[in-house]
């Protein structure tokens, strides 16, 4: 046992460290002993503190009804302690043992925050009573007095730190300071103001407020480019223990507690924390389809669990893929109050050298060579955009910030992304922290096709400059719709513009390979393109490959078509149909093709995205030219059906039914079902050993919903055979 007595010793001990008095204090959750009677000298016989003033209660007003929590916008916070927003006054009482003497009586309050409270980095804020009060500063005023208590209006500093502070009450005595003992129903949380003009997160319009701080449910925009899928996503920023949780992260990513005041800080350290990749953080990453010992990304839905699974355990959740990341990091952000929105962004460049353009290298039948080919063209990538000035740029590159939680690429030697500015990266002013220039790529890098001659020189087949970001999304203000932001980022494709903001770029430092003219010579006067049939997960559909020889002359096109199965990220699992044929091509006329894909074909080795990614190539047989085109999309997958029975009141039983109708040619087996909705009930699971093919099962829940209004169910099915499977419902509430 002398272990572990020892150790205790050197807790309370701080290690001795020639550089600095205390030590660094990145812990919101440790904790001081602050003395009850600090004392003078020597204290005389028969001094007895409750002589002088004393204090005998304090109230704090912090019930989600009363004024603090109404005018600070935290009523929704599923927490019974004082939560309320810096810069911004808020109101306590404290009950004395007799009526308080301005002329004789001296009191103040103190806030403490971590373990080594200092004034100057302000973990100890002493505020002493005063006449008026400074807006966006420390100060108290009593604002009545009455009997034995006074009430007091108390505002606090629009940049001060964002945690859990302890209150403490100090009287002068002739003797000593005379404190109340630690109380941690006085415990108060201060949090970002976006309502308030000198917080660096001020947004101006209230309804953008109420989306990007108080909306806790929203919409994820997957899919791909030519077929856009959305599904709801449960943010639940303000369900029991999530702000605990949320503050945790920052503890966990060790910001020291005076830096917790900067959004930029604070979203910089949690782009690394939010995945588990060198720092042991919140979710784990998976992308290859198998999940064991985890859930497949597919079926949260929500950060809830993710966050509170991750509070208790301490160890990463598994597992995650770019929404899972960028839907948990939306809840951190909004929690603390940073305005913050989920966006996503179509055919996004996963580029592994930023040299703003991807390389896709073909073999000599025109097939891309997968062994050569490192970069990938991602169907979709979700980021997040927070809200927030920008004092260490140049004026005009506040407002929305690029964070990113995914762990694609290490940035100062850690998997994290961000705060990158929207404004910069549409100027191409990519100079400006932090890492602008990865983000910059990933909207606007171009696709170069070559392919290697048989002597070993390189030849350019094509050039693709319109196919990365061409569409970035967000979900609406105040609805369910899409809102397209692709402009925020970057100019009208072909513009002068768009030209000058790349050279921008580059000047800057993006790399940007020149390719020479004399190489690249293209065969411009046939153009091919090909459509794919929408098609239901289960049934056949078809490809389209169109001609259009716009020349007199006559040519033959000998064309490949590879259809692939893909991870949304472009990656290739495996290649399920090839098909190549010759195409008589007619002078100034067009001619189309069709190819069949059967739904045995791609069956087995679906992934859970229902992707798929078609390359088109066809050599003209006159010319040796190479036209070449890609594309990818993605099945319908049918949707869960959720209902509800009778009356829907805040505080009473309702019942809910799931329903899934089994689309595919065989039985599913092990199928996980999950339902939740913020305010209405906590997430459910059920397992189902198996659905026959065409059956239909039927899942009901009762459930008892704590808040009135508008709110959403969501729900998810998940199996190895069938992912991606959701439903949502918008109910509401009423008031008991």
């Amino acid at each position: 046992m002398s272990e572990t007595r020892n150790t205790d010793e050197e807790k309370k001990k701080p290690p001795l460290n020639g550089r600095r008095a205390l030590p660094s204090t990145n812990s919101n959750d440790e904790e001081n002993e602050v003395p009850e009677m600090e004392a003078f000298g020597l204290i005389p016989r028969g001094f007895n503190p409750k002589d002088y003033l004393h204090v005998v209660d304090v109230h704090m007003f912090k019930e989600p009804y009363e004024i603090n929590k109404q005018q600070h916008h935290t009523d929704k916070y599923y927490s019974p302690k004082l939560i309320v927003r810096r810069g911004q006054s808020f109101q306590i009482q404290i009950d004395f043992n007799r009526p308080y003497r301005p002329e004789t009586d001296q009191f103040w309050l103190e806030y403490l925050i971590g373990r080594y409270p200092q004034q100057n980095k302000g973990t100890y804020i002493p505020i002493l009573v005063g006449d008026v009060l400074k807006p966006g500063q420390w100060g108290a005023k009593i604002t009545h007095k009455e009997n034995n208590f006074i009430r007091l209006s108390i505002m606090s500093s629009a940049t001060c730190i964002i945690g859990k502070f302890r209150l403490y009450v100090a009287v002068w005595t002739p003797f000593g300071i005379h404190r109340t003992h630690r109380n941690s129903a006085t415990d108060t949380y201060i949090l970002f103001n976006p309502w308030c003009q000198q917080d660096a997160v001020y947004l101006d319009a209230e309804e953008e407020r109420e989306e990007y701080v108080l909306n806790d449910v929203g919409i994820v925009f997957h899919g791909n480019i030519n077929d856009i899928k959305l599904r709801s996503w449960s943010y639940g920023q303000f369900e029991e223990n999530v702000l605990d949780a949320c503050l945790f992260l920052m503890d966990k990513a060790e910001l020291e507690l005076s830096g917790r005041g900067n959004p930029i800080k604070i979203c910089r350290v949690a782009s690394a924390v939010i995945n588990s990749r060198d720092d042991n953080g919140v979710i784990a990453g998976s992308w290859d389809n198998t999940y064991t010992y985890g859930v497949a990304p597919s079926a949260w839905t929500g950060s809830v669990d993710i966050l509170l699974e991750y509070y208790s355990s301490k160890q990463p959740v598994r597992y995650g893929q770019c929404w899972v990341f960028a839907g948990v990091f939306n809840t951190f952000l909004r929690c603390l109050g940073i305005p913050a929105r989920l966006v996503t962004n179509y055919s996004s460049a996963h580029d592994n050298n930023a040299n703003l353009q991807l390389d896709f290298f073909l073999d000599n039948e025109g097939q891309v060579d997968t062994k050569l080919t490192k970069d990938s063209v991602w169907n979709y990538h979700c980021w997040n955009e927070a809200w927030m000035t920008r004092p260490d740029l140049p004026v005009g590159f506040g407002g929305w910030q690029v964070v990113d939680g995914t762990p694609q690429e290490t940035s100062d030697g850690m998997y994290r992304c961000g705060p990158a500015s929207v404004q910069a990266i549409k100027h191409g002013h990519v100079c400006f922290q932090f890492d602008a220039p990865f983000v910059y790529a990933e909207v606007n890098s171009d696709i170069v096709y070559s392919r290697r001659e048989k002597n070993g020189t390189q030849v350019i087949e094509k050039i693709d400059t319109t196919y990365i970001g061409q569409l970035i999304v967000t979900k609406e203000v105040g609805g369910d719709g899409m809102m397209e932001i692709t402009e925020e980022y970057k100019f009208q494709e072909g513009s002068e513009e768009e030209r000058l903001a790349l050279e921008t770029a580059v000047m800057y430092g993006v790399k940007k390979q020149t390719t020479q003219d004399t190489m690249y010579q293209p065969q411009t006067d046939v153009e091919m393109e090909f459509q794919v049939q929408k098609a239901v997960l289960g049934s056949d559909f078809k490809v389209t490959i169109t001609f259009r020889n716009k020349s007199r002359n006559h040519y033959t096109a000998t064309t490949y078509l590879s259809g692939n199965i893909v991870f949304y990220t472009g990656v290739t699992k495996n290649e399920f149909k090839k098909h190549s044929f010759s195409a008589k091509l007619e002078p100034t006329s067009s001619s189309a093709f069709d190819v069949v894909i059967k739904a045995s074909e791609y069956l087995s080795d679906l992934l859970d995205q229902a992707s798929f990614h078609f390359f088109v190539t066809a050599r003209i047989n006159e010319t040796g030219k190479i036209l070449a085109a890609q594309k990818a999309t993605v099945l319908e997958i049918p949707a869960l059906r959720i209902k509800t029975q009778g009356e829907m009141v805040a505080g009473k039983e309702m019942s809910v039914t799931v329903e899934f109708t089994n689309p595919l040619k065989q039985t599913l087996e092990n199928v996980t079902l999950r339902l939740e909705g913020p305010g209405v009930l906590r997430t459910m699971k059920k397992e189902f050993r198996q659905i026959p093919m065409n059956s239909t099962l039927i899942w009901d829940v009762k459930c008892i919903p704590k808040r009135p209004g508008l709110r959403k169910l969501i729900a998810s099915l998940n199996c190895d055979a069938l992912r991606h499977v959701y439903g949502e419902l918008n109910i509401q509430i009423q008031k008991p």
